[in-house]
């Protein structure tokens, strides 16, 4: 092996200690940990704190509150405790795991912190995508060669002009480096220095990956990176390795996490056990009110045509809306992913971007962009004249206020009028939100008239071909009534995506579609509703069983899930319809108010208003907390919805549709499972980790948050860029948590021996499950409606954790029938 090879393999080895971080703009979900998702979870969480210091569980406090509010059956902790050797006195167990606790973060020696210092200094500069008034110059020639060039002339490194003399491939440079080194060791040096700065590592391992249209322009590799940093570390005199870090330096090699492991000699640390305590707690009432509506469905009369059905995203906020349409009228609602099937790259009417509005697990397949319908002529004026006016006014103030030179006069010349539009921003965000809604209703929107290029075309665009082929049309539409077992369809079908309303958010594309990497989903619940119309992908799923009815119209929508607000996309509908319509947007209104209420309840506002609550929340730019996003989230069930119409799942659980007796191959299950399933897990483990440990895996408070290059925010004036969530996404207040950090728990209405099938499949599933990244329930409905728990290596075992409520401390509510 030569030694590029050699250096090129270590570094792709070492990487993997580094998740990647999507730029801010498309906040994209994941675990933090995933490259150790090889590992049993409590080994994952050790080998993470010694490379980046952060704590992987909740402190004794954090399950001390849960234990005293009934959130941890006091049972459940006590057998997982005496089955692992410990003492099962509970105010023992928690005051021995504070004292255990200790600040692994020490120190940071001065010459590491000059190297962060000036790299993160320099890629924020490449890296930058817009922002920056005065771009760094041969970003084109790569980040290393531009780092050569221009960072001799910066006076904060030692002997800059030795930079001239560097070679002229990175890889080269990293050789020299390397010199005093065994090969052996090469991996253990490059993770130590990837895992460094893990925020800006993680971007550039993203951008790498998915090759977007920055990295084509501006390219940067690993290896440029570390050709750099190793470059700093020898002109700083900084540790180039861990051994050779000084006495008491713990910047990057924080000490061993003490696993507090017991006389006997038991690997599992304290805090685990507490922690599987929790989630048994949780999943076992959940499982419990499954398992008793599983068994009533067989009971369960058909029902009468529905007026229309509704197809909602899993995400968990859409659980909340779910319950209230259905209590509205005779409506139907089923669970989806959604990006509703279809891995596009999307270009809007007047965007000149894409996005990639298919989760990260997939590669875009079709490009679909709007074009204008050739009769809305006058529409299309009105949009493009309000729009061009707004954009030129919003592109000027902008330029004005980052020029030093105008800056003072065009506030001075813009006085009464400037400010008071500072004062109603700031003083009346509702009156802000209505004025645009007023303005929004005057002028038409894109999609009133645009319509998605679906239409296969052979030339490729970009990298992508357009639109999609009959049979492509055909198969995404047959799937997603597949996988979510429709097999009868009312007048009216409504896809419904769903995107967030927020106002000075760095994170606001955190809030969006999740299945969408972070971007609305509107657009395709566009695509599906059009493919779903067309009467050739009609006549060809009635071939394959899959009647569609005449009068059966479908129609694209998109859920505000800040407000609550849903939006028909329905230009097109014909006349024979438009009375469902008008009905469907009344009922839906009714919905909106009984949605909005619980949301603003859970935001602490009076829920009277809740309406009103969350239009405030979505207008006031000083607002740190427009939603709650996917905060709580804490289940996925895989199921009818007849398993879970009657019960209240406090929105923390994603639901998709599923039917095992409409998937006799066990193929649509197969898919939910290895992707839905999969994507939510991220989201679970991001939302986990970013809560056990803000400061390392989340972002800290957006109060004190920098945001830079338009990819992400720094905590001050600079350092490593933050990779996870603020603080207010996951706390109420100051020290009490609103997200409680339990680890994914699946259950799945289905055959056990269906599960199994799949599970012996897919190693990397099963990976996942074995090493306790997630937890697996089915309810079987061809055994009494038994549930069985996934207890590894593909062996289940009945489901009978405790749940009784004890003199110590009382159980929450059972889940509550609506």
């Amino acid at each position: 092996m030569s030694t590029e090879h050699a250096i090129e393999e270590s570094i792709e080895a070492a990487a993997d200690v580094v998740g990647p971080v999507w730029p801010l703009h498309s906040f994209v979900t994941a675990n933090p940990l995933a490259g150790f998702e090889d590992e049993p979870f409590h080994e994952a969480v050790a080998h993470a704190e010694r490379l980046f210091g952060g704590d992987g569980y909740p402190s004794a406090d954090v399950f001390r509150r849960a234990l005293e509010s009934g959130e941890i059956d006091p049972a459940v902790v006590r057998a997982e405790l005496a089955a692992h050797g410990y003492d099962d006195d509970l105010d023992a167990s928690l005051d021995r795991m504070a004292a255990a606790s200790k600040d692994t973060l020490g120190t940071s020696t001065t010459a590491t912190d000059r190297v962060d210092a000036v790299l993160t200094k320099w890629l924020a500069a490449f890296l930058d995508q817009g922002q920056a008034e005065w771009p760094m110059p041969n970003r084109e020639q790569g980040f290393y060669a531009a780092f050569r060039t221009v960072a001799r002339y910066d006076g904060d490194i030692p002997d800059a002009d030795a930079l001239v003399d560097l070679p002229d491939r990175p890889v080269d440079a990293i050789r020299d480096r390397l010199a005093d080194y065994p090969v052996g060791e090469w991996r253990d040096v490059f993770e130590f220095q990837l895992a460094a700065l893990p925020g800006w590592t993680g971007l550039v391992k993203q951008r790498v990956d998915d090759l977007d249209a920055w990295q084509s322009t501006y390219p940067i590799t690993l290896s440029e990176y570390l050709a750099v940093r190793l470059t700093l570390v020898d002109l700083f005199d900084a540790p180039l390795a861990p051994a050779e870090a000084p006495d008491g330096d713990a910047s990057h090699t924080p000490g061993e996490l003490d696993t507090d492991t017991n006389e006997d000699g038991g690997d599992v640390p304290l805090p685990e056990l507490w922690l599987t305590a929790w989630e048994a707690t949780y999943r076992a009432e959940l499982v419990d009110a499954l398992t008793e509506a599983s068994e009533s469905l067989a009971d369960t009369p058909d029902g009468d045509r529905p007026d229309a059905q509704l197809v909602f995203c899993i995400d968990t906020r859409s659980e909340i809306v779910r319950r209230h349409v259905e209590a509205a009228g005779n409506y139907e609602t089923h669970g989806y992913a959604g990006f509703f099937g279809i891995p596009m790259r999307y270009a809007g009417y007047d965007s000149d971007v894409t996005v990639d509005a298919c989760p990260p697990i997939l590669d875009a397949q079709h490009y679909i962009l709007d074009r204008p319908t050739r009769t809305t002529s006058s529409d299309r004026t009105g949009y493009d004249r309000w729009h061009g006016v707004v954009g030129s006014a919003t592109h000027a103030i902008e330029r004005l206020k980052s020029n030093a030179a105008t800056a003072f006069s065009f506030v001075e010349s813009a006085g009464v009028g400037y400010g008071a539009a500072l004062a109603a921003r700031t003083l009346l965000p509702a009156r802000v939100h209505d004025l645009f809604d007023t303005v929004d209703g005057h002028v038409p929107d894109a999609h009133e008239f645009c319509e998605p290029r679906i239409d296969y075309t052979p030339d490729p665009v970009s990298t992508l071909r357009a639109g999609l082929t009959l049979d492509e049309k055909v198969e995404y539409a047959a799937a997603a009534f597949e996988l979510m077992g429709i097999e009868e369809f009312a007048r009216v079908v409504v896809f419904c995506g769903h995107a967030s309303e927020t106002t000075n958010n760095p994170y606001e594309s955190s809030l969006d579609c999740g299945a969408c990497a972070g971007n609305p989903g509107g657009p395709n619940a566009r695509v599906l509703a059009a493919i779903c119309n067309d009467d050739a992908v009609r006549a060809a799923l009635g071939a394959r069983g899959i009647d569609v009815p005449d009068d059966t119209v479908f129609v694209a929508g998109e859920h505000n899930t800040t407000t609550d607000e849903v939006e028909l996309y329905a230009s097109n509908v014909p006349d024979t319809h438009a009375d469902d319509l008008e009905r469907l947007r009344a009922d839906l209104a009714t919905a909106r108010i009984g949605a909005a209420a619980e949301r603003a309840g859970d935001m602490g506002a009076d829920a009277e208003s809740g309406v009103r609550e969350t239009e405030r929340r979505a207008a006031d730019w000083a607002e740190t907390r427009p939603e709650w996003g996917l905060a709580g989230n804490a289940g996925f069930v895989v199921g009818p919805r007849a398993l879970t119409a009657g019960l209240d799942l406090d929105g923390r659980s994603f639901l998709h549709s599923y039917d095992w007796t409409t998937d006799p191959d066990g193929d649509a299950l197969e898919v939910i499972m290895t992707g839905p399933m999969v994507v939510t897990q991220w989201i679970n483990t991001q939302y986990y980790f970013a809560t056990v440990d803000n400061g390392v895996y989340g972002s800290g408070s957006k109060v004190t948050q920098n945001p830079v290059g338009n990819v992400g925010v720094f905590q001050g004036n600079g350092g490593d860029l933050m990779t996870g969530l603020p603080s207010q996404s996951l706390l109420s207040a100051d020290d009490e948590l609103y997200h409680q950090p339990l680890r994914l728990s699946t259950v799945i209405h289905a055959p056990v021996e269906r599960v199994t099938d799949v599970l012996a499949d897919h190693e990397a599933m099963r990976g996942l499950l074995d090493n306790g990244w997630l937890s697996l329930t089915v309810v079987d409905p061809q055994r009494d409606h038994r549930a069985f728990h996934y207890d590894g290596e593909l062996d289940w075992a009945p489901s009978d954790e405790p749940v009784a409520a004890t003199p110590e401390s009382p159980t929450k509510p059972a889940l509550a029938d609506d």
